[in-house]
Parts: structure tokens; sequence; C-alpha cells
């Protein structure tokens, strides 16, 4: 079974959450913490590969480029977000060919204009319905793999409000969407409308932003509303921008890192997550034949 089949298969079961990552450490840490699927975010990337917003200034190549380190290294299916396919309706083609063929599971394409901006900042602008429509089909037809996934987000509800949010996402069901990504969904009736209305039709995917516009709900909450996944994009960097700053404060107070050993993995422990040992073995097994 393929990734893209794999993912087709969680889709149609129990609810689940896809942790994001942006290299294949992250995605490694959590093929190994158990979880089904990663979400390759394209926030995170900017956050760590520019140290900047995101505010759409992360390119296909520098996504692409991640997705080919992470599926190197990782079997999970990979939903990884594909911006707003990067340009026009070709520029999506060109995008999903990409994407697909160097180890997404899904791509992800939303409704903005160029440049976009994270789902939970204000200001955002969005495409006209017919031309996202285009870029859907448009994706669907580029896809080599029928089993790939197209997920379609909405950005409405942040410019035109709940109810411009609804229609276009029905238009987006109706076009065919494999799932439904309504961003910025500010309350459980949302929710609750949301999953009545479209959750029998096509999986929904709730976005979990810490401090976002969105109440955060556990996977089970998500679940009894009609929602199939939960993605949390930026946890990651947020954990560990938290967790880099502790150390950086204590290692400039203290002159060492001896007081925080038990916060950190130590040499060996990190060496044995990412598998040194198993690969110096197959190096060794290609020596002096």
């Amino acid at each position: 079974m393929s990734h893209a089949d794999r993912l087709r298969e969680l889709l149609a079961g129990q609810p689940f959450i896809a942790p994001g990552c942006y290299d294949a450490f992250t995605a490694l840490l959590i093929e190994q913490a158990g979880f089904p699927c990663a979400y390759v975010s394209g926030a995170s990337i900017a956050f760590t590969k520019l140290g900047r917003p995101d505010i759409g200034l992360t390119t296909l190549t520098e996504v692409a480029e991640t997705v080919g380190n992470i599926r190197d290294r990782v079997a999970l299916p990979l939903i990884v977000d594909g911006d707003n396919g990067f340009g026009n309706a070709l520029n999506v083609q060109r995008t999903v060919r990409l994407l697909e063929k160097i180890g997404a599971s899904a791509i992800q394409l939303e409704d903005q204009t160029l440049p976009k901006r994270c789902g939970h900042l204000d200001g955002k602008t969005l495409v006209p319905t017919g031309e996202m429509l285009g870029k859907l089909k448009a994706a669907q037809d580029a896809r080599t793999d029928a089993a790939t996934v197209i997920v379609a987000r909405t950005d409405a509800i942040a410019v035109d409000g709940f109810e411009a949010g609804m229609e276009r996402a029905h238009a987006y069901a109706d076009a065919g969407a494999d799932v439904l990504f309504i961003e910025a969904l500010r309350t459980l009736e949302q929710f609750e409308r949301a999953g009545r209305e479209l959750g029998g039709r096509v999986p929904l995917l709730a976005n979990m932003v810490e401090g976002g516009k969105t109440p955060l709900l556990s996977i089970g909450e998500l679940g009894a509303l009609g929602f199939r996944l939960a993605i949390h994009p930026g946890a990651m960097v947020r954990v560990v921008g938290h967790a880099a700053t502790e150390y950086l404060a204590t290692l400039q107070a203290d002159g060492t890192t001896r007081g925080m050993l038990d916060r950190m993995f130590d040499f060996r422990r990190l060496n044995d997550v990412i598998g040194t040992d198993a690969m110096l073995r197959v190096g060794d097994s290609y020596r002096d034949l």
C-alpha cells in the first residue's frame, strides 16, 4: 500500500492527529512517537528555514526540498502545505506534480491571493471562487496517482464572514476536493455547523493553532463535531523555541549545561533516535567486498 493509499485509509477511519513538522528530524520524532501521519507546515518552514513570518516568502523549491528530505527518512503519510499553489492554475499543476513525485501523500491548496499569509493573521485577501475551482480542477488533472489527496482550504471566514466561508466550502466539496479545510473557525457553533453540513460529504480538517483565532479542541471533541483530522502545524516550533530559549538562558547564566541535562537528549540518546549505530553497520557491510 502506498503512503497516499494509507492516508486515504486513515481518512476513512477514526479521527486522527497529524502533528506539524518542518524537517526530517521532526518528522522522525513524530513517526517514532507513533502518530499515523505528519503535516509538513509551510509556516514552520518559514519560521525555521528563514526565521521569518508566514507571509508568502517561502518558495516551491524550498518546500519541495524539505519534503524530499523528510520522505527519504520516514514512511509516514505526509500532508504537505502547498500554500496557494505558488501562482495560477499552471503553477498549481507544477506544484502538484513536483510535490507528488517527491513524496507528498496530500497537497493542500488555499484560496488566498499572492502573497498569501498565515491563516490566523489579519489582512488576508482571496481569489474569486471560480479561480479557486479552476485551481482544484488543475490539481486533480495534474496528479499522476489517483490516490494523492487534494486538500482544499478556504480562508473566507476571516475576509467575508462565516456564511461566505461555508459557501466556498460547499463549492469546493462539489468540485471534488478530497478533504476540506475551513480555516479559522471561531466558535463551537461554527464547528458544529460545518461538521453537520459537510462532515458527511467529505473529511474535514481542523487547524489547531496555539494562541490563534480558533479554540483548541481535542481530537475526541473534534471527532464528535464531525471532523476527521486535526493538524497542529506550528506546535513543534513553539515547543522547540520555548525549550531553546530556556537552554540559552541557562547556559548564559551558569556557563554550563550541567544543570539541565535532564531536559535534553545526551549524545547517546540523540544517536539512538537518529539511528547512528544502524547506519554505521550498513556502511560496514560494504567494506572490502
